[in-house]
């Protein structure tokens, strides 16, 4: 059977011999997209090709695309686990022509892969093309021969793509599979527009050439494109020989691991069934969206991610599993996608880290929530009801933290349906409260309402303290007082402040407020609506409202605060001309002792780029350049060419922040008169945080000095050490791994020898069962490579029999199993090693003459080598 791996490489591999580029995945977040939640289609990272706004060296591509469906039209959210064939992620094989080959190569090439390389049946494709594109249907039935009973007509809505209301457009051509007969009982005859299952789409190919504009009218374009996409999970399933997605090897291992983790058989219980297909999907699509930098949020993206877990949570708790497991199946899900995605493998703590989080956090509110809902159906049962209150769905939604789909989920398994038209209304209801309140500044200051009432004048850009001010508010346990004594915690407003409050990633101002004897040390600075409050801890005496205080900043951290806010501004600036305009801030923090700038670039910067970041920046401190501020209309500023925060609101009047010629942004914060009060600039991190988003991390000032004093230290220590100068350290260190190395080839010489020498004690173990010698043993200390070598050898002195071996490989157990070649059709390797890994807490795979996995369990490892006896045994019962 020809695996899911060997069909999307055959896919790459003809498209290459047939002049075409081939072009990795892109990130499932479309981060220059900002119309898509998630790529949704192989044709995403190609867009601004086919609109015309970007050239690339080459004029044919082909990829494997990683893609979700969950919003909009294209959102197969909720069929998911009901249906054996939709998916949230799924792969698109994809070939594109941008402007060389069109209808005839790309008709030629979709049939000839189909037929002759994959082999698929002629006489069970059948073909839909645009009702008026009589020159698909001439090349289809002409050029490739298909029959013209078999060459269907449909409408514009079937058969016609657009990318918008104008643009690229064209007519499509679709080829479809026939299974033969319907899946449904006593289904009579029926064509391929029926949904009943017996007809799938395979194949899509979109002939672009027109552009529409906005009259509606077609103009042909200059240069027609191809545009295809082949669902990699549908594809697989025909070749296999199934009918349903779920029994392909894309499935069938996670399957088998959710079977493993609830004690039920798949197949056994149709209910179980669609609990178990919504895990394994829902484990994929969390595995991949994670790994490509999404995390579980309240934000769109990470609300979606959130949704798909919480529903694969609420599913593995009908079948019983009551741990968290969702983690360890998207580990199962990395190492499976590992030959495709390597890069995937990269994010597998990450992956597990965030999954595991997501769900240990949501464990408690869904017990509550399950609870709440069962009592609800048990209520409207009794009471003959059949709908479940779209009042009563939202507070599930909204307090319960349960997913709509979850709901419907719940819903259907009761016999209920849910009002979602009232749902909906309630959702609304609470938008429009949701933008009221936040227009009004209510949300962040319900308790503040009364008594942080107007703004507070911030004057800390001209003097830091002491400033005199009055107490205009105090807040003590979340409610209004009228005073604030020794010992206590409370939040203060001023009429006036010298406190620069938390925002645009600047933390907020530390110091002191005192008043005749009383003295409160303030902890915290932060903004309640357009008021600055003050987090204070009372040291003595009592602060009263109406009192007036001396409010002095701590200046030793306001200024080191500022050198590194102004440092921020250098370095964009800097990493916009080194790496590119693309560059934009995606968030940063400012402290008194670093600096953080997250921003947007697609690798890591190499040690020659952060180098000459470096040297810009210096370059502009040693410069001792002045600061320019100056107050501005916002659309003034953005003329003026003045850098903007993305997504960020600003006020019609605005604060911009020049470092004349190099650097100039919109900003509030606090900084250094002169660049050179900085000092110096060290980058001392850089690193990815999420699929295009880059981080870089910096000291400046004191920070830098401290930090050239320890590294300092640690090359004197090195000398020291190795008795060397510093320039003959990385030497060093590079004898001292190559003697590592070599002492690690010698270890593993020894336990290879070692191993071989007990070769007849291994066979002299093994057993005959039904004719054929199988040998099950445990290797104490033994990586895959020499599990594999050693695998080899026995097989080799067995002749004719099957080799089953197992090591601990501290704490993470590998299993390795070996079928002679007279055997494998009756005892394939990879059919034995996905029964005996899930015993180990793993799972894996291989062809039948050999199978690996690796597991999580090693104290199991003993009862799965001696369960691989009675597996052969049952293979060779059933085996004619």
């Amino acid at each position: 059977m020809i695996s899911s791996l060997e069909i999307r490489e055959t896919f790459l591999k003809y498209f290459e011999q047939n002049g075409h580029k081939r072009v990795p995945s892109s990130s499932l977040i479309p981060f220059n997209d900002p119309t898509l939640l998630f790529t949704n289609a192989g044709m995403n990272q190609f867009k601004d090709i086919f609109l015309g706004r970007e050239r690339r060296p080459y004029t044919r591509a082909a990829t494997s695309q990683k893609c979700m469906r969950v919003s909009g039209k294209h959102n197969d959210f909720k069929d998911v686990g009901h249906s054996r064939r939709h998916h949230t992620f799924f792969e698109m094989l994809g070939n594109f022509s941008f402007g060389d080959y069109f209808k005839a190569d790309a008709i030629h090439f979709a049939w000839e892969l189909l037929t002759r390389r994959y082999g698929l049946d002629p006489g069970r494709l059948w073909i839909t093309v645009f009702r008026e594109d009589d020159e698909a249907w001439d090349i289809w039935h002409r050029q490739e021969g298909i029959p013209a009973e078999r060459i269907v007509r449909l409408d514009e809505a079937d058969n016609f793509w657009a990318m918008g209301e104008t643009g690229p457009c064209g007519p499509s051509s679709e080829l479809h599979y026939d299974f033969g007969r319907s899946p449904l009982p006593d289904h009579g005859e029926c064509d391929l527009t029926c949904p009943c299952g017996r007809w799938v789409e395979v194949w899509n190919l979109v002939f672009m050439q027109y552009n529409r504009d906005a009259s509606g009218r077609l103009e042909p374009l200059p240069s027609p494109s191809i545009d295809t996409g082949m669902g990699l999970e549908r594809i697989t399933t025909i070749l296999q020989g199934q009918t349903s997605n779920y029994d392909t090897d894309l499935f069938q291992p996670l399957l088998d691991e959710v079977s493993g983790l609830c004690g039920n058989d798949y197949g056994a219980d149709p209910g179980d069934d669609v609990s178990m297909r919504v895990i394994a999907d829902h484990a994929r699509a969390a595995a991949f969206v994670v790994g490509d930098g999404q995390y579980p949020g309240n934000d769109r993206r990470g609300y979606v991610l959130r949704k798909i877990l919480r529903r694969a949570m609420v599913h593995g708790k009908r079948l019983g599993i009551a741990d968290p497991f969702l983690y360890r199946l998207a580990g199962s899900v990395i190492e499976a996608m590992r030959p495709a995605y390597p890069e995937l493998a990269e994010t597998r703590e990450t992956v597990a880290r965030v999954i595991r989080r997501e769900e240990e956090s949501f464990a408690g509110t869904l017990g509550e929530g399950l609870r709440d809902f069962n009592e609800r159906a048990a209520r409207l049962k009794a009471a003959g009801k059949r709908a479940l209150p779209g009042e009563e769905a939202f507070f599930l939604y909204d307090t319960r933290g349960l997913p709509l789909e979850i709901i419907e989920d719940l819903a259907r398994e009761n016999g209920l349906t849910v009002d979602e038209a009232a749902f909906e209304r309630a959702i609304e209801s609470q938008r429009a409260r949701s933008r009221r309140d936040y227009a009004s500044g209510k949300i962040r200051q319900e308790v503040a309402q009364a008594l942080f009432e107007g703004t507070t004048d911030f004057v800390g850009y001209d003097a830091a303290g002491p400033v005199l001010a009055r107490i205009r508010a105090i807040i003590v346990d979340g409610e209004r007082a009228e005073a604030v004594s020794a010992g206590e915690r409370g939040e203060l407003a001023l009429d006036a402040t010298p406190f620069y409050a938390a925002s645009g990633g600047q933390v907020g101002d530390t110091g002191t407020i005192t008043c005749d004897g009383a003295r409160a040390r303030v902890l915290d600075t932060i903004y309640r609506g357009t008021a600055i409050t003050h987090l204070v801890e009372v040291d003595s005496g009592r602060l009263e409202t109406g009192d007036e205080v001396t409010a002095e900043v701590d200046l030793g951290k306001r200024r080191l605060t500022m050198k590194n806010h102004t440092a921020t501004h250098l370095l964009q600036a800097a990493l916009r001309q080194v790496l590119g305009a693309h560059v934009k801030q995606a968030g940063s923090l400012v402290t008194p002792e670093r600096l953080r700038f997250d921003f947007t670039h697609y690798a890591p910067l190499s040690p020659a780029e952060i180098r000459k970041v470096e040297d810009l920046v210096n370059g502009e401190i040693w410069d001792n350049s002045p600061i320019a501020t100056s107050l501005m209309d916002l659309e003034e500023a953005m003329r003026s060419g003045a850098t903007a925060l993305f997504g960020e609101k600003y006020q019609e009047k605005v604060r911009v922040v020049e470092v004349p010629g190099f650097s100039r942004e919109l900003c509030g914060g606090t900084h250094v008169p002169a660049t050179g009060h900085i000092g110096v600039f060290k980058i001392v991190g850089e690193g990815g945080i999420s699929a295009g988003v880059r981080r870089v991390e910096a000291v400046t000032g004191p920070a830098a000095l401290e930090r050239f004093r320890s590294d300092e230290e640690l090359i004197d220590a090195l000398q020291e050490e190795g008795r060397v100068p510093r320039q003959e350290i990385p030497a060093l260190l590079e004898k001292l791994h190559e003697r590592v190395r070599s002492l690690e080839r010698e270890l593993g010489e020894l336990k290879a020898r070692s191993a071989r020498s007990a070769i007849g004690d291994i066979l002299s173990a093994g057993r005959e069962i039904r004719g054929v010698q199988v040998v099950a043993h445990a290797v104490p200390s033994a990586d895959r490579a020499g599990l594999r070598t050693l695998a080899d050898e026995l097989k080799q002195r067995l002749g004719s029999g099957v080799v089953v071996l197992g090591t601990p490989q501290d704490g993470k157990p590998a299993l390795v199993v070996m079928v002679t070649a007279d055997l494998c059709g009756r005892i394939p390797a990879g059919g034995v090693i996905k029964r005996i890994a899930p015993l180990v807490g793993g799972g894996g795979g291989g062809k039948p003459e050999l199978a690996e996995a690796g597991g999580k369990d090693a104290s199991r490892l003993g009862e799965a080598l001696d369960a691989s006896y009675g597996v052969i045994e049952e293979m060779l019962a059933a085996a004619p």
